[in-house]
């Protein structure tokens, strides 16, 4: 049994922790506010970006799982001190550190994503959140640190319910038979990423040597648009069919006067307004995780949102 440190506990970290926990291994979670308790999980409430608490913390770990990251509104701000800290700790301890990242690296690319693509972006996002890796895969390559990322397109899935289309924007409205409301054209191609998924790559890798070193895209069913997804949705609930709409871009421009998201997304809205697909298979022909299946991954979302919105009624 090993123990494993994973930062933050958003719907990546939780999904990460609990499947660490069940796969026998001792669990450290570490988030600012802390929490009570799980089986095979224990919560510590300390600030990541201190890294000399966040070293104490991690001594003994296999592995450190950086699932956190700061506000949207101050990415620029706050990656800088936690990616520093989280490579502090794996220099520190020994650890492997796995980084959970992100597609906004590339920046606007014509054709899938490949993890053999630059980091690119000129957006203030996409630069922040690839200087990360960066900095991590520098040390890596100087033998300070042994570190590996795993990217991710959209999360999908139970326990995901805000930043993607298929999370609050699609699945409630649906079940309540209303329209959806899409950000960019609901006809483009976009891969979605089952959160359960980034759980068992996460783990995968943490433990595989030859994944180090580099970034992997994590396994992902081939590219559907939000009207796609939907439709297929609708199907898998057995609901009627609801309209899927665009939010003109005069909308979202007054709206983004008064939303920190809205106007926080413009950077980024090229992966919405054409197709964004992703090429995962570099990862699946050297590891065992595969993209679960489409139909089970609307059944376990579907259920999971039942749940949430029966409770909430």
């Amino acid at each position: 049994m090993n123990l494993h440190v994973v930062i933050g506990h958003g719907p990546a970290g939780a999904a990460t922790a609990r499947l660490l926990a069940q796969q026998g291994h001792s669990v450290k979670v570490i988030t600012t506010s802390g929490r009570d308790p799980e089986p095979g999980i224990e919560h510590l409430a300390l600030d990541a970006t201190d890294s000399a608490r966040l070293i104490e913390a991690a001594r003994g770990a296999t592995a450190i799982h950086g699932c956190a990251a700061p506000p949207y509104h101050r990415w620029t701000t706050g990656w800088p001190p936690l990616a520093a800290s989280l490579c502090a700790a794996a220099e520190a301890t020994g650890a492997v550190l796995v980084m959970l990242g992100n597609l906004y690296g590339y920046g606007p690319v014509d054709g899938p994503l490949t993890e053999d693509l630059p980091l690119a972006a000129t957006g203030p996002k996409g630069r922040v959140r690839a200087a990360a890796w960066e900095q991590a895969a520098a040390l890596h390559a100087q033998g300070r640190i042994r570190a590996v990322e795993v990217r991710a397109s959209d999360f999908f899935g139970p326990g995901v319910t805000d930043g993607g289309h298929l999370a609050a924007r699609v699945v409630p409205p649906l079940l309540r038979g209303k329209a959806v409301s899409t950000l960019g054209d609901p006809d483009a191609p976009h891969s979605w990423t089952y959160l359960p998924d980034v759980a068992r790559a996460m783990a995968e890798v943490a433990g595989e040597e030859r994944a180090w070193g580099r970034a992997w895209h994590v396994p992902t069913q081939p590219a559907l648009s939000v009207r796609d997804m939907t439709v297929r949705l609708a199907e898998q609930a057995g609901t009627a069919p609801v309209p899927v709409r665009r939010i003109p871009p005069a909308v979202l421009s007054v709206t983004s006067l008064f939303s920190p998201l809205i106007r926080e997304l413009k950077e980024i809205r090229h992966q919405f307004d054409r197709p964004f697909t992703v090429d995962s298979s570099a990862y699946e022909a050297a590891f065992t995780v595969r993209a679960t299946p489409l139909e089970e991954q609307l059944k376990a979302t579907l259920e999971w949102w039942r749940e949430r919105l029966a409770a909430t009624a």
